[in-house]
């Protein structure tokens, strides 16, 4: 396993309790979209952790759609992990071996890259809320233990000055017709749905608001702008900005997203939270920056800092000004405490693609 990957897999296991990690003994784990980005940390986690954890199998659904990644083949040499092209938009799960014995359901299968979701509207839509209906509909009456629906921090929009840090009693701000709606309405109503089969079912549904992730699994060519960056330094080109430079973001190091998404999948009842880290908010000029020291460090990047227009006409449309979350009712309901600095998660990010562009290719 790529070491860089390996020592952040250790990072998100330490930051689980005793308790929580005995929570999944004798577990059978189902995960949508378990292709994608997320899908591939929260995977290799499963994979890397199984026997310690006491989990009995894997099950990864995923369409495909954005292409079948190589990775899935090597954790599928382990015969308690499956790997099945799966449609949760259409295809029925009660056609589908070991879907109802699944105790922990993860739903991840939405396109969550603004350029993709716009070229696949109406497919971002579905499995936001009809792929979520199905699952809740299927697992409604069943004994699970935890279910986890992966919102955004997309549904709060262009928030409002006085509004950040983002809680999540803000309603948000969000247009319902322009190009990022078919992704932020979709999350929104999804979250909806949540709460609604929670109320009459007593499901023990968690929503996670996901902010800015970037690291292990996160495609070169998923076009946000940590991808983007990392792209650049790989092939020592200049970092390109598409905009200004001025909006800000805070950027969460997968290592600690997925151990908060791991806490609200076992909190155990409903509710719902932002994940992600409350500082250091910075401009996307300022994570250039720190992309080029660090590219420096790790592969003596030396290209430099520019600016264009992207040659997609709604690439800055609707897009939020400022994006930084409160994390308070995580630290203190679930003790969720992120640790990664972003200069310190970029280095990571990129000794991690070093490593996996001098070995095999996994995507």
């Amino acid at each position: 396993m790529n070491k860089q990957l390996r020592e952040d897999l250790d990072y998100t296991y330490e930051k689980l309790s005793q308790e929580e990690r005995e929570q999944l003994c004798g577990s059978t784990i189902l995960l949508t979209g378990g292709a994608g980005f997320l899908g591939f940390y929260l995977m290799q986690f499963f994979c890397r952790f199984r026997q310690e954890l006491g989990i009995e199998q894997i099950l990864c659904l995923d369409n495909f759609m954005l292409g079948k990644p190589k990775w899935l083949d090597a954790l599928q040499e382990d015969p308690h992990v499956r790997a099945e092209q799966f449609d949760i938009i259409t295809d029925g799960l009660e056609d589908l071996p070991g879907a109802g014995e699944a105790d922990y359901i993860l739903h991840m299968a939405s396109i969550a890259s603004p350029t993709f979701y716009r070229k696949y509207p109406i497919e971002t839509v579905d499995a936001n809320i009809w792929g979520l209906r199905r699952l809740l509909d299927f697992y409604k009456e069943r004994d699970i233990q935890g279910m986890l629906f992966f919102s955004s921090s997309e549904l709060y929009g262009d928030p409002a000055p006085e509004a950040v840090p983002l809680r999540e009693d803000y309603n948000g701000n969000v247009c319902a017709t322009g190009p990022r709606a078919c992704y932020d309405e979709s999350k929104r109503f999804g979250e909806t749905l949540c709460m609604l089969f929670a109320q009459q079912y007593g499901m023990p549904i968690g929503v996670v608001r996901p902010f800015n992730n970037y690291g292990p699994g996160m495609k070169l060519e998923d076009k946000r702008v940590p991808a983007d960056f990392a792209k650049n330094v790989l092939d020592n080109q200049d970092l390109t900005i598409l905009s200004s430079g001025a909006p800000t973001r805070t950027f969460c190091h997968i290592a600690d997203a997925a151990a908060g998404y791991l806490k609200v999948l076992l909190h155990g009842k409903y509710d719902f939270f932002n994940i992600g880290i409350e500082e250091p908010e910075i401009s996307i000029a300022r994570l250039a920056e720190y992309y080029q020291e660090a590219g420096r460090e790790v592969l003596g990047y030396t290209g430099e800092v520019r600016y264009a227009v992207s040659e997609e006409a709604d690439y800055l449309t609707g897009n939020p000004q400022r994006r930084c979350p409160h994390i308070g009712k995580a630290r203190t309901i679930l003790g969720y405490v992120p640790e990664i600095q972003v200069s310190e998660g970029v280095l990571r990010f990129l000794r991690y693609l070093k490593e996996d562009r001098e070995g095999e290719q996994l995507w």
